[in-house]
């Protein structure tokens, strides 16, 4: 039986680093346009609000405040919690517009604080322009 070149790794996996995916994703984040960036940013910010944030109130909500009533059903999941929330944002209601909008604005709050806070520095200022006329301008002295 021919020697294998390579020791099998077993147990552990030599190959990929454990972060080699963000960084993969975050390349690609970075490859875009920024108008796809921020659609991307807008996106998940959007989903985040409409999703996970009702999810993780009705996690903590159960936890601190007991079951979920949704009508007769004393035990309600969170299925029926988002459909009390997407009914809420139908009709307009402002606390679940709070909500479902709740990360979007967090994230242009941060950033403005950003901006802010470190500005940007202008990395290649113009030189000033050049005189283009062939003329030489003289210097002189106002007489007030």
């Amino acid at each position: 039986m021919p020697r294998l070149a390579v020791r099998p790794c077993i147990g552990r996996h030599h190959g990929v680093r454990p972060l080699e995916p963000l960084a993969r994703i975050r390349r690609l984040f970075y490859v875009q346009s920024r108008i796809a960036r921020e659609l991307i940013l807008f996106g998940s910010a959007l989903l985040l609000g409409a999703v996970v944030v009702p999810l993780l109130i009705w996690v903590v909500g159960n936890r601190i405040l007991g079951p979920y009533q949704h009508g007769t059903n004393p035990h309600a999941g969170p299925m029926a919690l988002l459909g009390d929330f997407y009914d809420g944002l139908s009709r307009g209601w402002l606390s679940y517009w709070i909500v479902a909008l709740g990360p979007l604005v967090i994230i242009v709050f941060v950033r403005a604080a950003w901006e802010l806070i470190i500005p940007k520095r202008n990395t290649n200022p113009k030189p000033p322009a050049p005189n283009k006329s062939n003329t030489r301008i003289e210097p002189f002295v106002a007489k007030d």
